[in-house]
Formats: structure tokens, sequence, C-alpha cells
């Protein structure tokens, strides 16, 4: 069966949305903001210091005001009202990174804060109306299908750009340039987006209330106070906490380790869009698959293919190591993430999704601190790179270990 109207708006947002990760979080600004520090006299590390720090802080507070946000969306009418707004303090900030002065690096890092609580914000009701735009046997296909696209549409501004870089096409500074980067980002972001806005609307809703923070604050201390009425759901939390952090530290500390194994930034910059395109295909193979036997057993497929990669990282000598591991990567970094977020879809109270996709969001952000920790004190221990990409088999297997013991179950009528 084809995609319906709504199932494709709701798949192009991730197209639109995806070329904001890596032409603002991963590629141009990160490398842009190193410039604009070093030109108000502040030393590589201390920059270095000042990026991660901002983007510590941005996840942080969209982390800690998800569940809330999430609750009060669950009223009718909340929903596309809050990822309107959070969509559009993202495109908005992303566009008003042009006006930064070369030299005012605090200044750039506060708008680029901004500009990431609003692709985080909006990204967390954009999660929770999967469940508004498809039904649940549809589910895995449709959340793969955005994850797919996601890859794919991110890859082709980042090219454009690359080509603009690489060949001297247009007769500009190389802080136009960036700029253009900027533009481009904020323009591919609001044009696929109309689709979204257009055509997605919120099905499953809390009626109204006259005080929907009040209440809503009532409702998730009642929630958070009654966790045992949902064990699956926290088992499924905690189990997607640590399998998640494990594929999410290979991916952030990928480009380290490549540096570490002395190959350059040119390659890695090559390696990076390789893992996007073939995380395309292989994004959509797991949705298929997981028509004919189910999201679970393909969630444990790719856990299992991260352990191999983690052993293979124990032997890596060479570049070619280095694009064979990215390849693995490719090949289930997409799969694991688009079928853990239908599969706790499928889990989930329909009226409150937006709620729960706020804990969701919590322990995705927050599994981000303890998987770069342990792969850095087993390297500083061992001095090799290698065993403490290896240490995170730990966390994967912890996290298959526990989602074994969540069951597959429909909560749609609750």
């Amino acid at each position: 069966m084809a995609y319906t109207k709504e199932e494709k708006s709701w798949i192009f947002q991730d197209w639109a949305n995806s070329a904001y990760s890596i032409m603002i979080t991963t590629a141009i600004l990160p490398i842009y903001f190193k410039g604009v520090a070093a030109n108000a006299g502040i030393a590589d590390t201390t920059s270095t210091a000042y990026w991660g720090y901002a983007n510590s802080i941005g996840t942080l507070l969209i982390s800690l005001l998800a569940p809330i946000l999430g609750t009060i969306a669950d009223y009718q009418f909340f929903k596309k009202r809050f990822f309107g707004l959070f969509t559009t303090i993202g495109i908005a900030f992303t566009f008003l990174l042009i006006f930064i002065p070369t030299d005012a690096w605090l200044l750039l890092l506060g708008f680029y804060v901004l500009s990431l609580i609003g692709f985080s914000g909006a990204n967390i009701f954009y999660d929770a109306f999967l469940i508004d735009v498809t039904t649940n046997d549809r589910m895995d296909k449709v959340s793969s299908a955005g994850y797919a696209y996601g890859y794919l549409g991110s890859c082709i501004p980042f090219i454009i750009f690359i080509i603009f870089q690489a060949t001297g096409i247009l007769p500009i500074s190389d802080v136009a340039l960036v700029n253009i980067g900027f533009v481009m980002t904020a323009l591919w972001w609001l044009f696929f987006t109309i689709p979204m806005w257009k055509n997605v609307h919120q099905i499953h809703y809390i009626p109204a209330v006259k005080k929907p923070v009040k209440t809503s604050f009532k409702r998730l201390f009642h929630t958070v106070s009654h966790i045992s009425e949902h064990k699956n759901i926290v088992i499924f939390l905690i189990a997607y906490f640590f399998y998640i952090d494990g594929v999410d530290t290979i991916f952030r500390m990928a480009t380290s380790y490549g540096i570490d194994l002395g190959i350059s930034q040119t390659t890695l910059i090559l390696i990076l869009l390789m893992t996007q395109l073939v995380a395309f295909p292989f994004t959509l193979l797991y949705g298929y698959l997981a028509k004919r036997f189910s999201a679970k057993p393909l969630i444990f497929t790719a856990i299992f293919v991260y352990i191999i990669i983690c052993v293979y990282a124990v032997f890596m000598r060479t570049a070619l190591d280095f694009w064979i591991l990215a390849m693995l990567v490719g090949t289930s970094q997409g799969g694991i993430q688009a079928l853990s977020r239908s599969f706790f879809g499928k889990i989930i109270p329909k009226k409150r999704s937006n709620e729960f996709y706020g804990f969701y969001n919590i322990f995705g952000k927050f599994s981000a601190i303890m998987g770069p920790a342990l792969m850095g004190v087993i390297t500083q221990i061992t001095g090799k790179t290698q065993y403490g990409v290896a240490s995170l088999i730990v966390l994967l297997l912890v996290g298959g270990i526990l989602f074994l013991f969540v069951k597959e179950k429909n909560l749609e009528n609750l």
C-alpha cells in the first residue's frame, strides 16, 4: 500500500529538519565557530570546551522541559501549536546566524543554542505525531521511511555546499559561503516543513481543560508517582537508554577516532557522506523486514551489528578499516533509531503520546553522557582508542538483555 498524504507529509519533515543536523551541528557551524573564537583571541582548546558547553546547555534545557511540554501537548490543539512554535524558533535562529559579527563568539553560541532548542523541541512533537498519521501495523514502515529520507535529504544541501567550497565557483569570501550554508539550511527546513503544517493533524488527544498547565503538572506527577502501572514502558526506556547510548557514542566519537588513525578531514567528510547514503536503503530495509518479522527481532539484529562494530574496532589499523566500520554503522544506525521510535509508539497510550515521548526524549538525550565517558576512561587507562570503543559492548549487552523483557503489545485503546 502506498503512503497516505499524511504519512508522506510526516516523512518529509524528517527530510526537512535533518539538514540542520548535518549542516549546523556537525559540519559547518562547529568549524566556523572555531574561526570566530580565534578572531576573538580564544585558544582552540577553550573554544572546543565552549562548543561542548553550548550543546550540553541546549540539550539539557529541552530535555528537562520535554515531559511537561509533552503533557500539555496531549490536550486538543496544543501539539500542532507547540510543533509550529519550536520549528519557527529553530528556523529563525538558524537564519539569524548570518548577522553575527565574525568575532562575536558568545552571541554566535547563544543563537546556536536557541536554534538547537527549536530543533530539539520540534522533534519531540514530530515523533509524537507518528501515532496520528498512521496505524500500528504501518508504524515501523513509516518511521523507517522518515529516518531513511532524512539521511538522504540531509546529504543534498551538504553536497551542494561542498561543491561550492571545493570548486570556488562562487567569487565570495569564506564567511559569505558559510552564511549561504546557513540560509540554505533554514530555507530547506522551512520549505519541506510546509506539508507537515498543512496536512498533519492531532487525531489522538485529551479533551481541552480550563487550566491545561496546572492540570498537566498534576498528570505528570501522577504518572511519575504511579510509574509501576507502566512497567513495560519503563523497562523499554531503560533498555533504550543503554543500547542507544552505545549507538550514539560510536557516531559521535567516530570523527575523533578517525583522526587518531591519521585519516584526513577531507576523507572523514567523504566517509560521513557515504554513511548517510548507505543508511538510506538499509533503514527502508529495516522497516520492510519489521513488517514481516515485527520490530523486536530487528532491534536485536541492530544491537548485534553494533557489537560486531565494537569488536571490529579493536583490530582497526587503516583508513580502509574505517571505511568498512562506517559502512557497518550505516547499515543499522537508522534502522535501530526508527524501529525504537515506532516500537515505543505502539506500547504507549495514544492519547498521552506527547507526555510519554517527552520521557523518551529525556532517556535518548541523557544517554549521550555515559557512553562517551566510558569510552574516554577506558581509552585513558589503556592508551588505546580501540579498547575505548570495545568497552561500549557493555552498554549494548545491558540494553539488549533488558529489551528481552519488554512486551510488544498494543495499547491503542488506552
